[in-house]
């Protein structure tokens, strides 16, 4: 047998991923590798973090062969291996492993691949286009495998890949990397309706420069809050879904809706400082809508004070009742299907792809 350290090459990532101590490290939704494989044989170790042990939100994965789900799992303990391949003849396929649920709770490595010995892998190409996404809950495909209205958050349930965002890198089968924390604002996370407290601790633009933000540590240290470097994934549109949270304490306020706009209006020049050559399509209004006017001020404001007309606004239509939803009032399948076709279509039209 031969064992490949991910963590040096071989394969392709997706996403913000780190390497780091032998282990390429995912945090968060949608992260993973991808790699054309050839043999007889092929087991995957993953590493957890330190809070395996914990009761619930572990991290969930999944592993695919030649685009089929042949492993959906969630880490629990510190180590995990998975054979996806064992057959007595050599096999050509794509292996794909994601990283389904978000940053926050936590987060797994890739410790190494064990192959038989003529097996061979190399990265799969890089593909035409290149995407980023920058969200909260509907980016992460918040609830997404539970259409129990009544329940509460779970990474057991939530599936970036049924998401709008993934599901707009395919229809455009463009390369993509995903920001995105549920309940994370630009202006303020989710609050009670009822608060007059903003929440300055959830918020998307601090923790944007980094691999990802995750309570998830390995032997003690919080290694994906190291610093990311821009060039190992150079976005030619970036698309932008937040509002939605901050609206929970903005509601229908017109001081607290005016004062929005120039922190949204800084992410966009933070964005843009860190992307210079990329497009920015701002989306909004999938859950909500009464924060539509305050973030087409502050792309005004940004057209302005950048001097780029490379910037445009997607307002969505707010999700049916005929759609359906899942977890906590969360967008349906039917819903992410829908907005990635609006969101594909309109990146087309910008981009003449």
């Amino acid at each position: 047998m031969q064992t490949i350290n991910p963590s040096t090459g071989f394969v392709k990532y997706l996403g913000r991923t780190l390497p780091q101590n032998d282990i390429l490290w995912l945090a968060l939704s949608g992260s993973g590798i991808e790699f054309s494989y050839e043999g007889k044989y092929l087991e995957i170790y993953l590493q957890g973090d330190d809070h395996t042990a914990a009761a619930t939100d572990h991290a969930r994965i999944a592993i695919y062969i030649d685009g089929e789900r042949v492993v959906d799992a969630m880490i629990r303990s510190s180590q995990q291996s998975y054979t996806i391949i064992d057959e007595p003849a050599s096999r050509t396929c794509t292996v794909r492993l994601i990283k389904l649920s978000e940053a926050p709770m936590s987060i797994t490595g890739i410790h190494k691949l064990v192959m038989d010995d003529s097996a061979k892998i190399l990265p799969t190409p890089a593909k035409t286009h290149r995407v980023e996404f920058i969200g909260d809950s509907i980016t992460c495909g918040y609830g997404t495998d539970d259409d129990d209205m009544s329940h509460t958050f779970s990474t057991a349930t939530e599936d970036v890949t049924k998401a709008y965002a993934y599901r707009t890198a395919q229809i455009l089968d463009a390369d993509y990397s995903m920001v995105s924390y549920s309940g994370y604002g630009v202006y303020s996370g989710f609050t009670d309706e009822n608060t007059d407290i903003r929440n300055v601790t959830e918020l998307v633009p601090p923790y944007y420069p980094l691999v990802g933000f995750s309570r998830g540590t390995y032997q003690g240290i919080a290694i994906t809050m190291t610093e990311w470097d821009f060039c190992r994934f150079e976005p030619e549109i970036i698309v932008l879904n937040l509002g939605t949270n901050d609206n929970s304490y903005c509601g229908n306020d017109p001081q607290r809706q005016t004062d929005f706009i120039p922190f949204y209006h800084d992410f966009l020049t933070l964005i843009h400082e860190k992307n210079p050559d990329a497009y920015i399509l701002c989306v909004y209004g999938l859950m909500n809508h009464e924060l539509s006017s305050s973030i087409e001020e502050a792309v005004n404001r940004y057209r302005q004070s950048s001097g780029s007309d490379r910037i445009s606004l997607l307002l969505l239509p707010t999700q049916a009742d005929a759609d359906g939803y899942v977890v906590d009032f969360h967008p349906s399948l039917n819903t992410h299907r829908k907005a990635a076709s609006a969101v594909a279509a309109k990146i087309r039209e910008i981009m003449g792809w």
